[in-house]
């Protein structure tokens, strides 16, 4: 069995589709990878979510929802009189744009207890983790988890990290370059987006982007393109997984729908090309459905 904990922040989310009435769901960048990988792991494997959610209804809703989903919420803290964030898709030729809620989301304290923390990493085979999970935190509670982080690694654990660089989350560029490396340098894999990357970071090219975060300590990264070929860097060497282009409907969730087809196949023993292609066969079928959260085959 292996236990995978992902951390971060679970939202309301409102969606606005072209052509069809708002929908209302719950969703989040590495909640939306923990869904997936319910899906994609046997039922063996468990699946656990790191967060804080507040003491009023909507938060009893969500908490509920995960359980449904087959998500462990054992180590969810609550936290009075704090509610959780809400953001808005809107949708135009299958791009989205978001407008967010955020400033008193109960997530921004699930790392003010360092003692839960380390109950919750315990045991834990993999732990997953991104850029948006840092940018919410304070510096002192960054500075927790990246301990935890690091106490878990020794223990055993490998950390999957998803940049997902959202600038204006961070109080500046620096700070943002500064934490997103120092969390890479202690993952065992590393996702990030081209796109994102050649904005923060200057990165030439694709190729650029994986040597940078392997020589901060990375062991495996894997660089997505926008559907276009995947640029992977491992003790192997360097190699390029070209996929078939997919016409998308809603680009939501694509990228935390492969990583979580990648991370369920390399959990059960597939190699890195092999798993590559199982993310980008997860991710297809997402982006051909509108929302962040949608039925898939694996």
């Amino acid at each position: 069995m292996v236990r995978v904990v992902a951390i971060g922040e679970c939202m309301v989310e409102i969606a606005r589709p072209e052509g069809a009435p708002p929908r209302l769901g719950f969703a989040g960048d590495t909640y939306n990878t923990a869904w997936y990988l319910r899906r994609c792991l046997p039922d063996g494997d468990a699946v656990d979510y790191l967060t804080a959610l507040g003491d009023d209804p909507v938060s009893e809703e969500m908490l509920g929802a995960m359980r449904a989903a087959g998500i462990g919420t054992g180590h969810v803290r609550r936290i009075p009189g704090r509610v959780p964030g809400l953001y808005m898709i809107h949708t135009e030729r299958g791009e989205r744009s978001f407008t967010y809620w955020r400033e008193t989301s109960a997530a921004r304290c699930l790392a003010d207890d360092p003692a839960a923390l380390a109950a919750a990493l315990e045991g834990a085979g993999w732990v997953y983790v991104s850029g948006i999970t840092m940018a919410i935190l304070s510096p002192e509670a960054r500075a927790r988890l990246l301990a935890a982080l690091g106490a878990a690694r020794a223990a055993g654990a490998c950390i999957a990290f998803d940049p997902n660089l959202r600038p204006r989350l961070w109080e500046d560029a620096g700070t943002l370059r500064r934490v997103v490396t120092e969390t890479a340098g202690l993952a065992a894999l590393v996702l990030p987006s081209f796109d994102d990357e050649a904005a923060a970071f200057g990165d030439a090219d694709p190729g650029a982007t994986a040597a940078r975060y392997a020589a901060a300590g990375a062991e495996v990264v894997v660089v997505k393109t926008g559907g276009g070929p995947v640029v992977t860097l491992d003790r192997g060497g360097r190699g390029t997984v070209g996929c078939e282009a997919v016409a998308p409907v809603d680009t939501t969730g694509a990228g935390d729908s492969f990583n979580a087809g990648l991370l369920a196949a390399l959990i059960g023993g597939a190699g890195l090309e092999a798993a590559v292609r199982a993310g980008h066969a997860v991710a297809a079928q997402v982006v051909r459905q509108p929302g962040a959260l949608v039925p898939v085959t694996v």
